[in-house]
């Protein structure tokens, strides 16, 4: 992983590899997400979320894309707005 990272939210994709979306690095807030390869063991960056958030959740949508929603940002606001990534 190329930022560490905490309080963020892991979601396994139909391809085995693993979305990491947000969390915390330090007391700075993320919009960035990584994917995990599990048979090469390594970590992309994949791109950013309009908004930087932890503590949110992710689900994947039937069209495969992933829909991230709430949590929290900026100085503790917590957030009711969702975002498609994918």
């Amino acid at each position: 992983m190329s930022t560490a990272r905490e309080y963020h939210t892991a979601i396994i994709l139909t391809n085995g590899y693993v979305l990491v979306t947000g969390g915390l690095s330090g007391s700075t807030e993320l919009s960035s997400a990584e994917m995990y390869n599990p048979s090469t063991g390594l970590w992309t960056f994949t791109g950013f979320m309009n908004t930087s958030r932890y503590d949110h959740t992710a689900s994947m949508l039937t069209n495969g894309n992933i829909l991230v929603a709430g949590g929290t940002s900026d100085n503790s606001i917590i957030l009711s707005s969702a975002e498609v990534f994918g």
